[in-house]
C-alpha cells in the first residue's frame, strides 16, 4: 500500500501506544478491546490518556511523554481533538498516528468504530502506509530592552490564530508575505493554516479547501473590516509574518489546544516546519471520496437525478 510520497509499509509495529478520550467510557471500552487484540498478535502496547486540556505552550513539551521511535504506532481513540493531542505527543519520534474516530466528522481519522477488526489485523500485518502532513514553525517576537528577540516558539498541525482579546474591540494586524506587506485588516483575527486544517478552523472562516498533496499554506482574516479580505494560498517556502499593531492586544491559539497572550507590538512568523506530522493509512482512498465522504456532500444533482443528464 503506497502513501501520498510513494512510501510502502510492510512492517509490524515495535509496539503500539493507544491515546484514548479517558471522559468516554466508550472509548475506554474500544481501548481495552484494541490492546486485547494487538496482545493476541504479540504486540506490546502502552496507553495514555488525552485529558489535559492544557497543554505546556512553546519550547515546553507536554508532560509524561512516553519515550516513542519511528517504529511505533500511536493508535488514538475518540474525535479530531485526540488526534491533535497524539499529535503533540508522537510528532517529534516519527511515530506514525493511527485514528479510530469517536467524534462527529473526525476528518483526521482513519477508521471508524466498526472496522475495528479490520484495524487490528491491518496493524499486526504490516499492512499500512505512511502519509507525511505539513506542520507550521511558529514564532512569536516581541520588543524588549534589547530589540526584538524571540519570546516564545510552538508549532501547529492545523492552524494558528491571532484573535482579539477584548470582545468589543477589533485587532489591526499587517501581514507580510517574505518580508513584503500584503495588507493591514482591521478584524477579530488571522489564520495562518496548513492543508491540514484546511477542512479546520479555516474551512469555517471562508478558507479553500486544499488536498493534503498541495503543500502550501493558507491566509485568511476573521470577520475583516477590509475591502482585501479574502484567502490567500501561499508557497511552502515562504514566511509569513503577522505584525500586530501598537494599539492592539490578542491572543494565539495553537491547534485551539495552546494559547499564549500576545503583546500590543509584537509580531509571529508562520513558515513550514522542517519535521511532517505522519499519519498511517490502511486505505488510499482519494482525498475527494474521503471529502464527500466526512462533509456528506450531494454527488446526484441538485433535483436529485442519479444519472448523468436524466430527470
Amino acid at each position: 500500500m503506497s502513501d501520498l510520497s510513494g512510501e510502502t509499509s510492510r512492517r509490524t509495529p515495535s509496539r503500539v501506544h493507544v491515546v484514548v478520550n479517558s471522559q468516554s467510557e466508550r472509548a475506554l471500552r474500544i481501548a481495552n478491546s484494541v490492546e486485547t487484540g494487538l496482545a493476541s498478535h504479540g504486540i506490546g502496547t502502552s496507553r495514555e490518556s488525552d485529558d489535559s486540556e492544557s497543554v505546556p505552550f512553546g519550547t515546553a513539551q507536554p508532560t509524561e511523554v512516553p519515550v516513542l521511535n519511528s517504529t511505533d504506532l500511536i493508535l488514538v481513540i475518540g474525535g479530531d481533538g485526540t488526534m491533535l493531542r497524539a499529535a503533540e505527543i508522537g510528532r517529534e519520534s516519527g511515530a506514525a498516528i493511527l485514528g479510530v474516530n469517536l467524534g462527529h466528522v473526525g476528518f483526521l481519522a482513519e477508521a471508524e468504530e466498526e472496522d475495528l477488526a479490520f484495524v487490528i489485523d491491518s496493524v499486526a500485518g504490516g499492512r499500512w502506509s505512511v502519509e507525511e502532513r505539513l506542520a507550521l514553525d511558529v514564532l512569536v517576537v516581541g520588543s524588549g530592552p534589547a530589540g526584538r528577540k524571540v519570546v516564545d516558539h510552538t508549532w501547529a498541525l492545523n492552524e494558528i490564530s491571532l484573535e482579539k482579546h477584548a470582545r468589543e474591540k477589533m485587532i489591526s494586524v499587517l501581514a507580510h508575505v517574505d518580508e513584503h506587506p500584503l495588507s493591514r485588516w482591521g478584524c477579530d483575527g488571522v489564520i495562518c493554516a496548513t492543508p491540514t486544517g484546511s477542512t479546520a478552523y479555516a474551512f469555517s472562516a471562508g478558507g479553500p479547501i486544499v488536498w493534503p498533496e498541495v503543500s502550501a499554506l493558507l491566509l485568511l482574516p476573521i470577520s475583516a473590516h477590509s475591502l482585501f479580505a479574502r484567502p490567500a494560498v501561499i508557497a511552502p517556502t515562504s514566511v509569513i509574518r503577522l505584525d500586530l499593531s501598537p494599539e492592539s492586544d490578542a491572543v494565539m491559539w495553537a491547534d485551539g489546544r495552546r494559547m499564549i497572550a500576545i503583546a500590543a507590538g509584537s509580531s509571529i512568523e508562520v513558515r513550514a516546519h522542517v519535521q511532517p506530522v505522519r499519519f498511517a493509512r490502511l486505505v488510499t482512498s482519494p482525498f475527494t471520496d474521503r471529502l464527500v465522504a466526512k462533509f456528506q456532500l450531494p454527488v446526484d444533482g441538485w433535483r436529485g437525478s442519479t444519472g448523468a443528464g436524466g430527470e
